[in-house]
């Protein structure tokens, strides 16, 4: 007869909450404000906590018997999860959701959505992410540089001196033109639409917290909605893998080129089900951290006129309104300082979450398989014995720092790192680039911005921005901001 063990208790210290009602309001905390939430705990219990003293918690695991939640950061915390990933391993985007994948016919897609290379470990995760890295070889990423920049230009054209938009949906917009048309080699034009358009919706919906409480496939229901979503974007991503077959010659998107990918040693390629895991977490993963770290380096430069400046002083000198060329980029040395500061000081992705394959120990603490660990990449981007004043968001930092990867790591860090790093940089880069060039940017007086997420860090409100033809008028005062931002960022009083 089988007999279930149990997970052993967690001997991290935490909140006790002495009712299931209380526990669950912190769970509902750690969703609306997971940086904040977190940011107390780590006062109150050091740097690694969890979210429930003696575990039972469940964020991010498909398995029931998950044993609890932890949260830690720090640089050597960061360098044992990231070097030892086949006790730290991935679990699909879907999370929880992903157990639920053998349900019934309906659910069959959560068997590859949100999994690619997030939901692979081991021997299989390094064969298929060489069996991708042609895809994201230098030479292949500089390719994409006249798609950016045609696409830029054309949003841009789009906006006019004297509108106030919401920067925030623009860049989403935008990111998610540029993901379609490196990816699958389709734009899904100005408004939106299409495959990258259902990908979205779908990923919008999966964030829903209903989806998790009410996971039942009825009318009405978010659950329902997204097992739609994901069965029509499978159709539609099968019939266009199927169209890619016939004309594999002459495309050079990212498609088409994991379909003709074959492992070195024994000719393997990918299957359609692997293809469409892999291809969805790329424009997940891509196009949403790509767009909210031009959306919160936006907002930084409207909150420091004299970066600003300096800055537009740098791209006029070499660029003279023009947009890069790829040779240029490497002569913008203020321009990649400002964006990695952005991206310390307000990280895109704040979390990194793994689940232990085996019994472990994790700052001096004994970790039962299953746990699930979240590793606080915003956290310790704000360690100021890495970086003094860390709350100030001072690009000429970086002009006297070299943080390892394991001090400063938006894109993840030893193996696992973000295999399109390289692209995210260009891309930002060109985005602003061109943009800062045409446009002065002012944040609408008094706005509320408040950061908000999980699993990638994006203004909860939105961007609302005044848009001015570049008039260099950067002395006038930025005006108060509130929100949530305040307790991140130096701003101006």
């Amino acid at each position: 007869m089988l007999t279930s063990v149990r997970p052993q208790s967690l001997s991290v210290p935490g909140p006790n909450p002495k009712t299931e009602l209380g526990h669950l309001l912190n769970v509902i905390r750690f969703g609306q404000d997971s940086i904040g939430f977190a940011r107390q705990l780590f006062q109150q219990y050091g740097p690694i906590v969890a979210l429930r003293s003696g575990g039972g918690s469940n964020l991010y695991s498909s398995d029931p018997n998950c044993p609890g939640t932890v949260f830690a950061y720090g640089p050597e915390i960061v360098r044992q999860v990231a070097t030892q990933h086949e006790i730290y391993t991935k679990h699909p985007l879907s999370g929880r959701i992903y157990g639920r994948r053998n349900e019934s016919n309906r659910s069959q897609p959560l068997k590859h959505f949100g999994v690619g290379l997030f939901g692979l470990n081991g021997d299989v995760h390094r064969q298929h992410r060489q069996l991708m890295m042609p895809a994201f070889h230098r030479q292949q990423i500089e390719s994409y540089r006249d798609d950016i920049v045609a696409l830029t230009a054309s949003t841009l054209e789009q906006l006019r001196p004297g509108q106030v938009c919401d920067m925030s949906e623009v860049m989403r917009l935008l990111t998610m033109r540029v993901a379609t048309k490196t990816l699958f080699g389709e734009d899904i034009g100005e408004a939106g639409g299409g495959i990258g358009q259902l990908l979205q919706e779908a990923l919008g919906t999966l964030g829903t917290p209903l989806l998790l409480f009410f996971p039942f496939d009825l009318p009405g229901l978010p659950y329902h909605r997204f097992l739609t979503q994901i069965g029509q974007l499978d159709d539609l991503m099968r019939q266009l893998i199927d169209r890619k077959r016939h004309t594999i010659d002459r495309d050079r998107d990212v498609l088409s080129m994991l379909i003709q990918a074959r492992d070195e040693v024994d000719g393997t390629g990918l299957s359609e089900d692997e293809l469409l895991g892999h291809v969805g977490v790329l424009f997940a993963a891509g196009h949403e951290t790509s767009s909210n770290a031009l959306t919160w380096t936006l907002f930084l430069l409207s909150q420091h006129p004299s970066v600003a400046a300096d800055l537009l002083d740098e791209l006029d000198s070499v660029l003279h309104g023009a947009a890069p060329t790829i040779a240029q980029l490497s002569q913008l040395p203020l321009l990649e300082r400002v964006i990695k500061e952005s991206m310390r000081i307000l990280s895109p992705v704040p979390w990194n979450g793994r689940i232990t394959s085996k019994p472990t120990e994790l700052g001096g603490y004994f970790l039962p398989e299953g746990t699930e660990v979240f590793v606080g990449i915003y956290h310790t981007h704000q360690m100021p014995e890495l970086y003094p004043n860390p709350s100030v968001f001072s690009p000429q930092r970086w002009e006297t720092i070299a943080p390892s990867m394991y001090e400063y790591n938006p894109f993840s860090a030893g193996s696992r790192v973000c295999i399109g790093a390289g692209f995210a940089m260009m891309e930002i880069k060109l985005i602003l680039a061109m943009l800062l060039q045409r446009y002065r940017l002012q944040l609408i007086p008094n706005a509320r911005i408040d950061q908000a997420g999980v699993i990638v860090m994006a203004p909860k409100q939105g961007m609302p921005m005044h848009i001015h033809q570049q008039d260099r008028q950067f002395e006038q005062k930025p005006g108060t901001v509130r929100g949530n931002i305040r307790e991140m960022v130096q701003l101006p009083t």
